[in-house]
């Protein structure tokens, strides 16, 4: 019985070793529909373009990816969720900065570019059929 108490112990801890971490960044249920021919939404109406919107934890980053795909990204930053700092866009358009932490990540995708973290922004489903972008979860 032993060897079976081993197995199982074993088994167990390489279950949870190989799980995929989380952030403390709280799940906001988000369903969102906007139509971006709307004055607000005037940047998404080109490739590259941003805006931040409401919604989710502490706002979101909505990015025009090119013609038909948009990414939604979650302002509050995964690294000290607990921090009242919401993340903001950077002068060069590209770059996503936590003002806390000083951490970054790609507009594009969310993605790290440099630490403190090692998690990637939250980021929204969007599917969009001109005019409407649908921002849901």
């Amino acid at each position: 019985m032993k060897i079976g108490s081993a197995i199982l112990f074993l088994l167990i801890m390489v279950s949870t070793s190989c799980r995929e971490r989380t952030t403390d960044v709280p799940y906001v249920q988000i369903d969102l529909w906007i139509n971006i021919n709307e004055p607000q939404w005037f940047n998404l109406l080109v490739p590259s373009g941003w805006e931040y919107t409401t919604g989710g934890s502490r706002g979101m980053i909505i990015y025009r990816n090119n013609l038909e795909e948009f990414t939604v990204l979650e302002r509050h930053s995964p690294y000290n969720a607990q921090d009242a700092c919401a993340a903001i866009v950077t002068n060069d358009n590209v770059i996503v900065e936590d003002p806390c932490s000083n951490s970054q990540w790609l507009i594009i995708d969310g993605s790290v570019v440099t630490g403190p973290t090692t998690f990637p922004l939250v980021q929204y489903d969007a599917t969009f059929t001109d005019p409407y972008l649908h921002i849901f979860n």
